[in-house]
């Protein structure tokens, strides 16, 4: 299906424009896109978004490769390449503003107002119009300026201190957490603004950060730090506040168990023969403070049982527990084919190829019926749909456009 084809899902009737590259807009954008916005990417003449070049991997025909970088964070969108420096882009980019419901970007502040599209121009063009602005560090401030990578910022936010084997060994979390984050802060601001718009006839500006995505998830290691004043650091696959909560070894390899309460700690205890009042396991505060003597305790409890074979008594006991899957493995998991976590898409050089899935769903009153959008377009080739979004606006085409007086 043509992404310029879909007319389905909460938000159809609406256009985005995407002025975003790299990974915290793009996917602000395709959120959009999966709920039924048309989104129009637009995209540097020649070579496209910058994770066109990501890679590898890269799949398909030599002379045409396609990043699966760019194609994580794309689905459901058209492409137009557009030199926002030329008069043709500038003009065509307007055009595109006049129409649009949103426009989303994520340049370094101040670029867009050299540009001549400042939010105060943008809004003369369209007062409807809302603006999703990302940055790095935030659009004021005295770091503003500085360029905003995702394992930049995991370090600069604190994520990096609280992730790894311990205090010595600071860690990236294994996805692009900041920009993902980023981009999903982005949307949510986007609707909230959308709803907005419906009472007050205005659009708006919504600005976030990869900075401030990052620190609105410290969660209660915020707190630990704010509120405790302690300085929170990585202690491996244990929870800092909870125990026992982790991974732990058996036989022949390794299960993952919440123990979040004291009614599961008595029933953990007495499947595995543990004495769930014994002196320093009493609470989980006790159990906190004494953590090793319990990591201990329940690995003895454990290596008499293989994996599999555990995993069914944790779940006989009502034990939250759970083991760790590769990728290839995950994909393969037929709980997530049920839940729509995986798309066949038809893409113009490669054929059907399967993408991770959109993460929400939708229902009609009392459950009746699934109204999620089942039909997805492919990631676009890179000026897929110049043309016929030229012709929606008006414009002729761009070789026309420069072509002089009286040539063919």
């Amino acid at each position: 299906m043509n992404a310029a084809d879909r007319q389905q899902g909460p938000l159809a009737g609406h256009t985005v424009v995407d002025l975003s590259r790299a990974l915290a807009g793009p996917h602000a954008g395709m959120m959009l896109a999966d709920l039924g916005a048309r989104v129009i990417k637009v995209e540097n003449p020649g070579t496209g978004d910058d994770t066109r070049g990501w890679g590898p991997p890269f799949v398909g025909p030599e002379d045409d490769l396609q990043s699966t970088y760019f194609m994580s964070c794309n689905r459901n969108k058209e492409s137009i390449s557009l030199d926002l420096k030329s008069s043709d882009g500038q003009a065509v980019l307007r055009g595109l503003l006049e129409r649009a419901d949103v426009v989303i970007e994520n340049f370094r502040p101040g670029v867009m107002d050299r540009l001549g599209f400042s939010t105060a121009a943008m809004h003369e063009l369209n007062p409807r119009l809302v603006i999703l602005s990302i940055t790095g560090f935030g659009h004021d401030g005295p770091e503003s300026q500085r360029s905003g990578y995702d394992q930049i910022l995991q370090g600069e936010a604190g994520l990096m201190s609280l992730t790894g084997s311990g205090p010595d060994d600071p860690q990236r979390v294994g996805v692009p957490i900041a920009d993902l984050l980023a981009g999903m802060n982005g949307a949510t601001g986007v609707l909230a603004a959308l709803v907005e718009r419906e009472r007050t006839g205005q659009g708006k500006v919504v600005r976030t950060s990869l900075l401030a995505s990052l620190i609105g998830v410290h969660a209660f290691q915020g707190t630990r730090a704010t509120v405790a004043g302690e300085v929170p650091q990585a202690q491996g696959n244990h929870h800092p506040s909870i125990a026992p909560y982790g991974l732990f070894n058996c036989k022949d390899g390794s299960v993952q168990i919440s123990v979040g309460s004291e009614k599961l700690w008595a029933s953990f205890a007495a499947a595995f023969g543990l004495d769930p009042a014994a002196p320093g396991f009493a609470s989980n505060a006790d159990r906190v403070r004494n953590r090793q003597e319990v990591i201990a305790a329940v690995e003895r409890a454990f290596a008499q049982y293989g994996a599999v074979e555990l995993l069914e008594k944790l779940n006989d006991a009502g034990i939250p527990a759970g083991k760790v899957r590769s990728l290839d493995e995950v994909y393969a998991w037929e709980q997530v084919a049920s839940q729509g976590l995986v798309v066949d898409v038809e893409h113009p050089l490669l054929g059907t190829v399967s993408l991770p899935g959109p993460p929400l769903r939708f229902f009609a009153q009392g459950d009746a019926a699934e109204t999620t959008v089942k039909d997805h377009a492919a990631p676009p080739l890179l000026d897929a749909d110049g043309g016929s979004i030229r012709e929606w606006l008006g414009l002729v085409p761009v070789a026309a456009a420069d072509a002089p007086a009286g040539a063919e």
